[in-house]
């Protein structure tokens, strides 16, 4: 692959990026930012993401640069792919594993079978409630900000298209899935409300972003693979 340069950046760049686990969107960002300035000695460049990754995600997370920030609301209206793991038997607050498990449920009235047709009833347009645990405002405010201050506030649910739902593994407590859907889908909401529907409780214990519309995560570069790729290496 072609070595990146300063007026590369500045026209603008669509970097296709795997985010580590643990890592913000943000922190990937900055991270981007920071070594761009560096390697290209440039005061200033525009950096920014097309559609937020939780912490305990992984996976695809494109970043735009320069001229192409403009093009981050076209990104983000693409549609998503993910993969990843329900765990049943138990719900937390925030549908991840963010927070502990507050409340326990039976599992064994659960078969393949049942879990494997229940997928039907979530395809197509749905209405689903954000969890309280993410970074909507409200008020001017994160949602998650009053959740992690105890105060409770009323969600709005919002309509979201899921045009897959997959089964691919089924090892009680863990169900592993597929689902592309619309922008604005929360993916540990799906795991809540499918849970519920099954008459049990479940939560997303892993979460991994494959595809924004045709770009793949298998394409993607790690932030060292990234660095391979720049300028000025011995500055960084």
């Amino acid at each position: 692959m072609e070595k990146f340069t300063a007026d590369k950046f500045k026209n603008g760049q669509l970097l296709l990026f795997d985010k580590p686990l643990e890592w913000t969107s943000f922190q990937v960002v900055n991270k981007v930012r920071w070594l761009i300035r560096k390697s290209c000695n440039i005061k200033k460049i525009k950096v920014g993401h097309a559609g937020t990754l939780d912490p305990l995600a992984t996976g695809l997370l494109l970043i735009c640069t320069g001229k192409f920030t403009k093009k981050i609301q076209e990104f983000q209206g693409m549609e998503k792919e993910y993969t990843g793991t329900f765990t049943f038997g138990g719900t937390t607050p925030s549908y991840d594993l963010e927070t502990a498990i507050d409340q326990t449920y039976s599992t064994v009235h659960l078969t393949e079978e049942m879990i494997v047709k229940k997928t039907k009833d979530f395809i197509g347009d749905i209405q689903q409630y954000p969890p309280v645990f993410s970074a909507l405002k409200k008020g001017g405010k994160r949602l998650y900000e009053y959740a992690r201050s105890g105060e409770e506030v009323k969600v709005d649910p919002r309509i979201i298209n899921i045009s897959n739902f997959e089964i691919t593994r089924v090892a009680l407590p863990e169900v592993d899935f597929r689902v592309s859907c619309s922008k604005g889908t929360y993916i540990r909401s799906l795991a809540h409300d499918f849970g519920e529907s099954l008459n049990s409780g479940a939560h997303l214990s892993v979460l991994r972003r494959t595809r924004i519309g045709n770009y793949k995560v298998e394409n993607a570069l790690s932030i060292e693979e990234f660095i391979q790729l720049l300028p000025n290496q011995e500055n960084l």
